[in-house]
C-alpha cells in the first residue's frame, strides 16, 4: 500500500520539510556557531560545555520541530482501513402462490391458502435481509407486491387477495406462465441471488416445454422450490424443473410437514456471506498522544535544559 494512501491531504505533507529543516539546524550545530550563546553571571547556573551536554541541549530544542511535524501530520488527515465487515449477500425470493378454487379447501385449522400464507410469511422472518416479492397465479398471474427488503409490503398487502375474492380468470393452474412471469420480475434485479418459491395444490396444462423454460430459468440463474399442498402426487414436469435449477419439489400433507420443508428449503438455499471493503476511518488518536508526550517533555526542559537566550 502507497503510504500516502493513509492521509487524506497527502498534499499537506510537503510541509514536513519545515520541521526537517529545523531539526538539520539544531543538530548541524549551525545555531551555536551563529549566535555564540553566553552564560552571565546572573543566570545563577553553570555554562554547560563539552559533548554531552551539547547533545542534551539539542535533544530539548528538537522537540519544537518534532511537535510541528506532529501538528502537521494532523492536518494531513491520518486515516486507517478498518477490518473487513461480513455481510449477509441478497437473495431475491419471489413467492409465487396458487389461489385458483381448489386452494380454498380445508387443510389444518383452515385452507390451503390460509396454510401457505401462514407459513411464507413465518419464512420471511427465517429471511430477514433478503427481498422478498409475491405473485398470485392461477389461469393468469398478477405481481401483487414487487421485490422489497421490507417484508411488511407483503404482509400488509394479503388481506385484499384471496382465492374466494379472485377474478374467474384466476379459476385454473398455470404453472409455466407464471414462472415467466416470475423470471421477468427476478430478471430486474441486478444484485444477488434469485429464487422462486412456488405453492400450489395441483398439476398444470402448460409445461409440454418444461425442458426450454428449465434452461431459460437457469440462465437466469434461477433458483426453483415448489411445495405441493394438500396433493399426494407431484407431476413430473415440475420435478425437472425444480431439480434442473438447483431445487426441488415437495408435497405438504399437514401443517406440520409445510413448517418442515420451508425449513428445508431455507437450509437449501442458504444465505451467503461475503466480506465487504474496508472502510477508511479517521485515526488522529495515536498522531493527539504523540503530540502531547512531546508538549509535556518541551515543557519540562524548559526549567533548564536549554540553550541561554543571548
Amino acid at each position: 500500500m502507497n503510504p500516502l494512501d493513509l492521509f487524506l491531504y497527502p498534499w499537506v505533507l510537503l510541509l514536513l520539510a519545515l520541521p526537517v529543516f529545523l531539526l538539520v539546524w539544531t543538530w548541524g550545530g549551525w545555531r551555536k556557531t551563529l549566535h555564540h550563546p553566553l552564560v552571565l553571571p546572573f543566570d545563577h547556573g553553570r555554562g554547560g560545555n563539552g559533548r554531552w551536554s551539547w547533545i542534551g541541549i539539542s535533544i530539548a530544542e528538537s522537540f519544537a520541530p518534532l511537535i510541528l511535524a506532529v501538528g502537521i501530520l494532523i492536518l494531513a488527515g491520518p486515516k486507517k482501513f478498518g477490518a473487513p465487515e461480513t455481510k449477509r449477500a441478497l437473495t431475491n425470493i419471489e413467492f409465487c402462490i396458487d389461489i385458483s378454487g381448489s386452494m380454498t379447501a380445508p387443510f389444518g385449522e383452515g385452507t390451503r391458502y390460509d396454510a401457505a400464507m401462514a407459513e411464507t410469511l413465518r419464512f420471511l422472518d427465517f429471511r430477514k435481509g433478503d427481498a422478498f416479492g409475491l405473485t398470485f397465479f392461477g389461469n393468469n398471474f398478477i405481481h401483487w407486491c414487487p421485490l422489497t427488503t421490507d417484508p411488511s409490503a407483503i404482509r400488509c398487502s394479503l388481506p385484499f387477495m384471496r382465492p374466494e375474492v379472485a377474478p374467474p380468470w384466476f379459476g385454473g393452474t398455470m404453472i409455466g406462465k407464471a414462472l415467466q412471469g416470475c423470471k421477468k420480475q427476478l430478471l430486474n434485479r441486478e444484485e444477488g441471488d434469485r429464487m422462486i418459491l412456488l405453492i400450489t395444490d395441483g398439476d398444470s396444462s402448460d409445461l409440454d416445454n418444461h425442458e426450454e423454460l428449465t434452461q431459460e430459468l437457469n440462465k437466469s440463474g434461477i433458483t426453483v422450490f415448489t411445495i405441493i399442498i394438500g396433493y399426494n402426487q407431484i407431476q413430473d414436469e415440475i420435478i425437472n424443473i425444480c431439480r434442473g435449477t438447483g431445487g426441488d419439489a415437495f408435497i405438504a400433507n399437514d401443517a406440520g410437514s409445510l413448517q418442515t420443508i420451508f425449513a428445508r428449503i431455507d437450509t437449501m438455499k442458504q444465505a451467503k456471506m461475503q466480506k465487504t471493503i474496508a472502510e477508511p476511518m479517521d485515526y488522529f488518536v495515536p498522531y493527539a498522544w504523540t503530540g502531547a508526550a512531546l508538549a509535556a517533555l518541551a515543557t519540562s526542559v524548559l526549567w533548564g535544559l536549554r540553550y541561554t537566550p543571548w
